[in-house]
């Protein structure tokens, strides 16, 4: 009898238990975890997806902004802004225009035969006045350029970028008489005698350019390319009937 109510008691205790664990799940609905509804995509976006494309690189959607170059602008051919076209001829043997000179016969009409310039010798640091006669250099210059502008490939000669100068008056030194070209303003260079003492190779690469510049030759390179055209445009202005070719 007493075993029989031992179980009876045990049985007792594991229904109110049961009953017990019934009762805290249902008063506590919070400790379940809520099932999420399943949402079904709409047909728009269904239709909107290519199933057979290959999937994108996000690298591919980065647009690389592009450098465009600056756009470079051409070498001016004329006179600076506020300059005008024209000057007051510096020399009788020069025009009105920048860089300029007339031809060999409207000097010889005008009876314009000896072309002279302001040098200064390099030793005894005289300054003085010299004077080429316009036939004779003009010959001599003519005559060199016939016989070696086949070999110049455009670029002046050695005698051109380093000229032998003229002996000077005063203390009679050779090879030391110096055009005076250095607070002389660019429009005032005494174009024609330089180019007659072949002595335009004194000239800094910038006043070689101001006259390329003003008489539509190229002036870009080294000193001896612009030198060289630098002799051959004076050259034409003062012969424009010979031929340099």
């Amino acid at each position: 009898m007493d075993h029989s109510s031992g179980k009876e008691n045990e049985r007792k205790k594991l229904m109110s238990s049961e009953k017990e664990f019934d009762f805290l799940s249902l008063s506590l609905p919070f400790n379940r975890p809520q099932p999420q509804p399943i949402l079904a995509p709409c047909a728009s976006t269904l239709t909107s997806i290519d199933l057979n494309s290959e999937p994108k690189d996000d690298l591919d959607t980065v647009t690389v902004p592009s450098r465009s170059r600056p756009n470079r602008r051409p070498p001016s051919q004329g006179p600076g802004e506020g300059k005008s076209m024209t000057v007051p001829p510096p020399f009788p043997w020069a025009t009105n225009h920048r860089a300029t000179v007339y031809d060999r016969t409207h000097l010889l009409k005008n009876n314009i035969r000896t072309i002279t310039g302001t040098v200064q010798c390099k030793r005894c640091d005289k300054k003085f006045e010299m004077g080429f006669d316009l036939e004779e250099k003009f010959t001599a210059l003519g005559i060199f350029i016939q016989k070696n502008k086949a070999t110049m490939h455009d670029r002046a000669p050695k005698v051109w970028v380093d000229p032998v100068l003229p002996m000077c008056q005063h203390c009679g030194q050779e090879n030391c008489v110096k055009p005076v070209l250095g607070n002389t303003k660019k429009k005032a260079i005494n174009w024609l005698f330089l180019l007659l003492g072949q002595m335009l190779g004194c000239c800094t690469l910038n006043q070689l350019k101001y006259f390329c510049k003003h008489t539509k030759n190229h002036r870009t390179g080294a000193k001896d390319r612009v030198l060289y055209s630098t002799y051959m445009g004076l050259f034409k202005q003062l012969a424009p009937e010979w031929s340099l070719s």
